[in-house]
C-alpha cells in the first residue's frame, strides 16, 4: 500500500507543478522567470525522452518510442509486485515518475520539462520533477547493487 501510495504522491506532485506552469503560460505570463542564480523555469516541450535525448519529428517515431516507455511501465509494475524492501520504494519513485511523464506524452503529445539548473551560459538540459524522481530511482538501485551485495562464495 506504501508503494501505491508513494506513485500517486509524486504523480500528483509532478502533475501540480506542470499544470501551474502551463496555467501560467496559458494566462499569458512568461514562463521564463530566475528563482537562484543558478536556477530558472523556463517551459519547453519535450518529445523526446529524459532530458529532451531521442526527439523525433516523425509521429510513427513518437508512437514507437511511447509504446515502449508503456511497456517499460508495465515490467516496473511486475517488478515491483515481486519486490521488497528499499528496491521496492526505489521502484515506486521510478514509476511514479515514469507515469507523470507516460500521461504528459499521452494527452499532450510532448512532456512539458522547465527546470533549468545552469551555470553561467553552461545549461545542463531542462528538465521536469518526473525526472528527479525516476533519476533518483535509477541512482538508489544502482547504488544498492554495488553496496548491498551479498558475498558470493568460492566453492568452485
Amino acid at each position: 500500500m506504501k508503494k501505491i501510495l508513494i506513485i500517486l504522491i509524486i504523480f500528483a506532485i509532478d502533475r501540480f507543478t506542470k499544470i501551474y506552469l502551463i496555467d501560467l503560460q496559458a494566462a499569458g505570463t512568461d514562463v521564463d522567470f530566475y528563482i537562484l542564480p543558478f536556477l530558472n523555469f523556463y517551459l519547453v516541450w519535450n518529445t523526446g525522452i529524459g532530458f529532451g535525448l531521442a526527439s523525433f519529428e516523425s509521429n510513427i517515431f513518437y508512437h514507437i518510442l511511447t509504446g515502449v516507455i508503456l511497456m517499460i511501465n508495465i515490467v516496473l509494475i511486475f517488478f515491483l509486485a515481486k519486490t521488497k524492501g528499499i528496491y521496492a520504494y526505489l521502484i515506486a519513485m521510478i514509476i511514479g515518475g515514469s507515469l507523470g511523464n507516460l500521461f504528459d506524452r499521452l494527452y499532450y503529445y510532448a512532456v512539458p520539462d522547465f527546470i533549468d539548473f545552469h551555470l553561467g551560459s553552461f545549461h545542463w538540459f531542462v528538465f521536469n520533477v518526473s525526472d528527479i524522481f525516476i533519476t533518483m530511482g535509477i541512482i538508489g538501485l544502482i547504488f544498492m547493487e554495488f553496496f548491498n551485495k551479498k558475498e558470493v562464495s568460492e566453492d568452485v
